[in-house]
């Protein structure tokens, strides 16, 4: 067990060490840019993954969070123009209180119920944007957005730049999910996915513990919409698309759900073979639709859960032979 920790962490260790000095060793400006969107969806995802994936419900309005964060940070910084920084936090706590508000009604359903509600909320969103043209600029999108403040002698006006910090707010993310994973509420988010009724006998609050995790999901929604606006510097209503959601939820689906590195692996295969089948753009359902139906159906818990799942299995075909070698030692002894 601790040898294949010490390879996990290896992997990982070799993992960060390439992302941090990819930009140093590449000129491929274009390849530096898809990374840095990658990132930012991947931060996304990854609140996806802590509501559906570990609290098991399923919230189809998470674009609508996603443009959320994108336009409050536009708007805090250019209408109303305050400095980058404060727009940043403010628009992190107006996410956040907004996921609240609405997620005290939706949690009030259940299973499709709720996935049908935020599906509602989301498209609610999308039409708000769409159309209030004095405050988002509705389908003209809204421009000129500012690129990060400086911090001390930190500028974060190149794309470079842009690719630390974005990729600091990834690795931060990756940090506080597993942190909240492996402590006493993600057990309790757990426990709630496996079997709510069950978690309710057992004395767990569900209603508070489900709203955090909602809270929790359209803050790391927020975070990236924030991050998505001041890097491209310009936004549209598009973002808050239901496809835009699917997208995000067939990341999460391939990498594998209820997963930490599902999120990762998933954005990243999917942008990949994206990039690759660019000509085929129009009908890249055609492409990922077939995937999707077959992992679900010989791999439910993705990529990651997949190999997971393996490695459990290995492990105890492994300790059935050597438990079995021993029994036959024994054997021998007895009649020896």
């Amino acid at each position: 067990m601790s040898r294949l920790l010490l390879n996990k962490r290896f992997a990982l260790s070799g993992l960060l060490l390439l992302v941090l000095v990819l930009p140093l060793i590449t000129s491929n400006a274009y390849m530096i840019r898809i990374l840095i969107l990658t990132f930012i969806w991947t931060i996304a995802v990854y609140g996806l993954n802590l509501l559906a994936g570990y609290t098991g419900y399923l919230s189809l309005a998470h674009a609508g969070f996603f443009a959320l964060g994108a336009y409050t940070l536009a708007i805090l910084t250019v209408t109303v123009g305050l400095s980058y920084w404060l727009a940043f936090i403010l628009t992190l706590v107006f996410t956040s209180i907004v996921g609240a508000l609405i997620g005290m009604i939706a949690l009030r359903t259940r299973e499709h119920f709720f996935a049908i509600y935020t599906l509602c909320v989301g498209y609610i969103i999308y039409l708000i944007i769409y159309n209030w043209e004095g405050m988002t600029g509705g389908v003209r999108g809204f421009i000129g957005i500012p690129s990060p403040g400086s911090i001390g002698p930190l500028e974060f006006n190149s794309q470079i730049s842009n690719y630390y910090l974005v990729l600091f707010f990834l690795v931060l993310t990756i940090v506080v999910i597993y942190r909240i994973v492996h402590s006493l509420q993600g057990r309790t988010f757990m426990a709630i996915r496996n079997s709510e009724d069950l978690a309710k006998t057992i004395g767990i609050s569900t209603t508070k513990n489900k709203l955090i995790a909602f809270i929790l999901s359209t803050f790391f929604a927020g975070l990236a919409g924030a991050l998505f606006a001041s890097f491209t510097r310009f936004i549209g209503p598009e973002i808050s698309n239901i496809t835009m959601t699917f997208d995000f939820l067939v990341y999460l689906l391939i990498g594998g759900i209820g997963t930490l590195s599902g999120p990762v692996i998933g954005t990243f295969i999917i942008v990949w073979i994206s990039q690759e089948l660019q000509f085929l753009q129009d009908y890249r359902m055609l492409v990922f639709g077939p995937i999707l139906v077959i992992l679900i159906i010989f791999a439910p818990r993705g990529i990651s859960g997949f190999i997971i799942d393996w490695n459990l299995k290995r492990k105890a075909k492994k300790q059935q032979i050597e438990s079995m070698k021993d029994m036959e030692n024994n054997q021998e002894v007895k009649e020896g």
